[in-house]
């Protein structure tokens, strides 16, 4: 079975957001990741487009899915990729039938992350250190976005990512779990005890965290540094915080 110009037209319109959600689809790829959403039981509707050879190594594939071949040149097409790699998938969105919960587990918030890449590998920090549940405020990064599917590297088929009016979502939740909040002046991270639960508040690198978000902070925490740096990369502060405290 061929490839035709619709599909590879309707490929293509899943780069956009505004596609994404009215189709509720998203596009994975290369062997790794494609592997992870196979593997996943809430990730339903696989499609997948894949070269001869990535076929005859996943035999498997060819059973629950829909496996379509492709050359180089389709997969290129298709690609969101400068490199393309092997194989690619268009799926639904990802489903969660149990209910959110907070309490006596960690949470992370993430406030005004725009950049793909960053909400993509605190995803996948998340996931290395069994954090459960991101919650985002409506101006992050898009977590269907390509680059942020690249750079979570399956992880978002175990992370729970939501999209939430950030300040109400903390109003509502501050008397169940303590809020901590990465900023440069708060406690460090490397003296205090390690957490059992709570939501811990990540900011935009640059603007830091808004001061509406701030006021339903608990603790203030930092990541001491030694050099004259103005600021961490959020993924990375992220991966520290976590380190440190879970």
């Amino acid at each position: 079975m061929m490839i035709s110009k619709n599909q590879v037209k309707y490929i293509q319109s899943l780069g956009q957001k505004k596609s994404r959600d009215a189709e509720n689809k998203f596009v994975a790829e290369g062997p790794k990741i494609v592997n992870e959403l196979l593997e996943a039981k809430n990730c339903p509707g696989l499609q997948v487009f894949a070269l001869k050879e990535w076929i005859q190594l996943n035999p498997a594939a060819a059973g629950p899915v829909e496996l379509i071949e492709v050359s180089e040149d389709e997969l290129k097409k298709i690609s969101q990729l400068v490199t393309p790699n092997q194989v690619l998938a268009v799926a639904e969105k990802i489903k969660w039938d149990d209910e959110v919960v907070i309490k006596g587990t960690i949470s992370l918030a993430l406030d005004a992350i725009r950049d793909p890449g960053n909400i993509g590998t605190i995803i996948r920090v998340a996931d290395w250190f069994g954090v459960k549940n991101i919650f985002c405020s409506n101006d992050c990064a898009d977590v269907y976005n390509p680059k942020v599917v690249q750079a979570a590297m399956g992880s978002i088929t175990r992370v729970r990512v939501e999209y939430v009016e950030l300040n109400s979502w903390l109003t509502k939740n501050s008397n169940e779990v303590s809020t901590y909040a990465a900023v440069l002046n708060g406690r460090d991270i490397t003296k205090m005890e390690r957490l059992n639960e709570g939501v811990i508040v990540i900011g935009n690198e640059s603007k830091g965290i808004n001061e509406e978000i701030l006021k339903h902070v608990n603790v203030h925490v930092t990541v001491p540094g030694k050099g004259k740096a103005e600021s961490l990369n959020a993924a990375v502060a992220t991966g520290i915080i976590l380190s440190h405290l879970i």
